[in-house]
């Protein structure tokens, strides 16, 4: 790997840490800021939902923005709103503001993300190097999601909650500072298709309420009138996003490009990891702290050794995937999140750290790099350069829904075992009710396994230089070493 494309990875994987470490760092903070500006629980949750929700919102066509405009470009315009959106949170002295802040940090995490993807793809053409990319790129997402709960938990006690936005505020014109010396400057798409108008404001709404709807439900439940005329609507204007592509000329999202067999399993896999693992983060968490009494700083320092094998895993995941094949990897890792998710439901109210929570974490540590390498691999193969983008908002959308579905599916489980529970101490109804949601995590990655075995991938394209475009994807041989 050169060491300019080293340099530049470094800081898209920097990014990529930040933004999924925003994810998660809020939750520890949270109660803190209720009980400093006496915010209702009700408004405290959309503090964390708000992000969630422009985020998931805006990836596509943030994807098609960094296509059309240059992806430098939009990946510095992201970085920017998200640091001016931190100084806003730093200030914020209401629940209002803090919400503003909150929506306006996704809207520039959904920028960052679709184009820091977008100039990885662009950098590494597909192969060994691409997956060493990939790798660290993954590496670093894994870390700063676990990441979160550690920092949150030390800057909220040692110099307070607003201190969380100040951090981003530092780390944004940090990583805006060495964007036009690291970062190639690309040319924008001149394809002549312009933004798709309709398309852009039906799938952006669309999305957000569907996010909206998602994340409402640990507040309002399944079954509640805002749940589900939300989510009605969400369907409804998706609907109406896939007629407007169906006959639009220039299309947002050509809806041909989820006629490759490849893409769509490996989309649908990308959002079964996040399903399977993300919650884990937030029910291991709240387990050490609500049943076992642990601190917050330590609650988010027990997931520190899986982060350090999140890193170690991913450094070599691409000598894994050049020997076994990535479908075998791919497998393979969703059998060792199973694993790991079903050690952790044995969980017990009277366990420890080191019995209970360690051993399981670290098998899910060596999984998530795997799974998530793979399907992000698997996700963009074959992708042109004009494409970047779209192949760049696509997988980003569903790891964030399939995180956003998976909180709102294993949290509601763990509380409905919870509250079905005939325990008579707290402490055993809770564990109770973190260890079917964990099973059920498990389930997941056990059928993500079964489809991964069903991933053809597409035959590599004929040499002819670097500039070649992509042929059209074909179903692989039996015997390509890829798929094997």
């Amino acid at each position: 790997m050169r060491a300019d494309h080293r340099r530049a990875l470094a800081l898209l994987a920097c990014t990529q840490f930040l933004l999924l470490l925003d994810t998660s760092v809020i939750n520890v903070a949270a109660p803190s800021m209720g009980r400093d500006l006496d915010i209702s629980p009700a408004a405290l949750s959309w503090v964390a939902n708000a992000y969630l929700v422009s985020f998931g919102g805006l990836l596509l066509l943030s994807g098609r923005a960094a296509d059309l405009l240059g992806r430098r470009r939009v990946f510095t315009a992201g970085l920017a709103t998200l640091t001016v959106a931190s100084v806003l949170g730093t200030v914020a002295n209401s629940a209002a503001l803090l919400i503003t802040a909150r929506a306006a940090q996704g809207v520039g995490a959904a920028m960052a993300a679709a184009a820091a993807l977008a100039l990885l793809l662009m950098l590494f053409q597909d192969g060994p190097e691409r997956h060493r990319a990939l790798g660290i790129f993954a590496a670093m997402a894994g870390a700063g999601g676990a990441a979160g709960t550690v920092l949150g938990g030390v800057l909220t006690s040692w110099l307070g909650w607003e201190s969380t936005f100040a951090m981003n505020v530092l780390v944004g014109i940090a990583l805006m500072l060495p964007v036009r010396r690291l970062l190639p400057a690309d040319r924008p798409v001149a394809d002549g298709r312009g933004i798709d108008l309709p398309g852009a404001v039906t799938v952006t709404l669309g999305l957000a309420l569907l996010a909206y709807a998602l994340v409402s439900t640990g507040e309002s439940g399944w079954r509640a009138p805002e749940t589900l005329g939300t989510g009605a609507a969400a369907l409804l204007l998706l609907t109406v996003f896939a007629g407007l592509e169906r006959r639009a000329a220039h299309p947002l999202v050509p809806l041909e490009i989820f006629r490759r067999r490849t893409l769509r399993l490996a989309n649908l896999l990308a959002a079964m990891w996040q399903m399977a693992l993300f919650p884990m983060f937030f029910l291991v968490s709240l387990y050490l702290q609500a049943v076992l009494g642990h601190e917050p700083v330590i609650g988010g320092l027990g997931l520190l050794p899986l982060s350090l094998v999140v890193v170690v895993t991913a450094s070599f995941a691409d000598r894994l995937i050049g020997r076994f094949g990535l479908r075998a990897v791919m497998t393979a890792g969703f059998v060792l999140v199973a694993v790991g998710m079903a050690w952790q439901s044995l969980l017990t109210a009277d366990g420890s750290f080191v019995t209970d929570v360690l051993p399981p974490s670290l098998i899910l540590g060596v999984a998530l790099p795997l799974v998530s390498i793979t399907t992000n691999v698997a996700a963009t193969l074959g992708t042109e350069e004009r494409e970047a983008g779209l192949a760049s908002g696509l997988v980003n959308t569903s790891l964030q829904f399939g995180s956003v579905i998976g909180l709102a599916v294993l949290s509601g489980v763990a509380a409905a075992r919870t509250g079905a529970s005939d325990a008579t101490d707290a402490g055993v109804a809770l564990t109770e009710g973190f260890g079917t949601a964990f099973l059920v995590g498990a389930g997941i990655a056990v059928l993500a396994g079964l489809l991964s075995l069903r991933l053809v991938l597409p035959t590599p394209p004929p040499a002819g230089g670097a500039g070649a475009p992509a042929e059209p994807a074909r179903p692989a041989a039996r015997s390509s070493p890829a798929g094997t």
